[in-house]
């Protein structure tokens, strides 16, 4: 078994008849999916009214009228404050609970009741949450390395390295995963909407094989004439993410800026 502590989260309860309506107008899935085939977790973002970014969150039923909200600790103050803002006439409860509970992720591990299965790194594995003050199960402790290098390896985008408040969801790929079109209305919903009519975005989250392994992350990428036309987000060994600009979607090798003799090549799209 190998265990990936990812300590504490910003951890949110929102529990009462009128939770599933209520969060489904804040974020971009389908909340009614949770209690379609549980148990389940559903990877989504909060945006504001111009479809920005403001955080990306991972949501999880608890019973038939209460959710569990997760996302980076980072986001605990203003994504508290985002989620409670518009409760006022529901008959819904929103709880902080980031400190009572511990997240760990496992890999290659049957799961336990109470697990739930999430893609968080791109492979198979299971979120499990512990009381905070319960010790650490026996088992492999995987490292924060280990863990990035199968993150980057499998394309995932993870929160302050390619996912940053006020980008576009659709750029890092997450409207395949964490984007609903066929629900209602939530907050930012039109102009995300328009990004997937227009199908159209400046930027593109891709996947790289370095030739390399001692190029660090905020790399420029450069198209043969010196133009800078990418920037690595992530790397680990010779693998990496980031972003290509839209004039760069159909280039397929490029220049690590100072490393004129160090190519990166695209992989896919994440």
């Amino acid at each position: 078994m190998a265990i990936l502590d990812l300590g504490f989260r910003s951890l949110f309860q929102l529990q009462g008849p009128d939770a599933v309506r209520y969060l489904n107008g804040q974020v971009t899935q389908d909340v009614r999916l949770l209690f379609q085939d549980t148990p389940r977790v559903l990877p989504s973002c909060v945006t504001d009214a111009k479809g920005r970014l403001q955080a990306f969150i991972t949501l999880s039923a608890r019973n038939e009228d209460t959710i569990w909200i997760e996302a980076p600790i980072e986001v605990r103050e203003s994504l508290f404050a985002r989620l409670s803002r518009y409760l006022i006439a529901d008959d819904a409860e929103i709880t902080d609970i980031s400190d009572d509970w511990r997240l760990l992720h496992l890999v290659d591990e049957v799961s336990a009741i109470g697990d739930l299965s999430h893609l968080r790194l791109g492979v198979p594995g299971f979120d499990r949450w512990i009381p905070s003050a319960d010790p650490l199960p026996s088992g492999d402790i995987m490292s924060l390395a280990q863990a990035e290098q199968i993150r980057i390896a499998h394309g995932q985008p993870a929160w302050g390295s390619e996912l940053t408040e006020g980008m576009l969801p659709p750029e890092a790929g997450l409207d395949a995963s964490a984007i609903s079109y066929r629900k209602g209305c939530y907050i930012g919903q039109e102009v995300i909407s328009r990004i997937k009519s227009a199908g159209k975005v400046n930027r593109r989250l891709a996947c790289f094989e370095l030739d390399a392994t001692h190029i660090p992350s905020a790399t420029p990428l450069l198209n043969n004439e010196g133009e800078e036309v990418g920037l690595l987000t992530s790397v680990a060994e010779n693998q990496a993410l980031g972003y290509l600009h839209k004039k760069a979607f159909e280039q397929r090798h490029f220049i690590i800026a100072n490393e004129a003799a160090t190519k990166a090549h695209f992989k896919n799209w994440a």
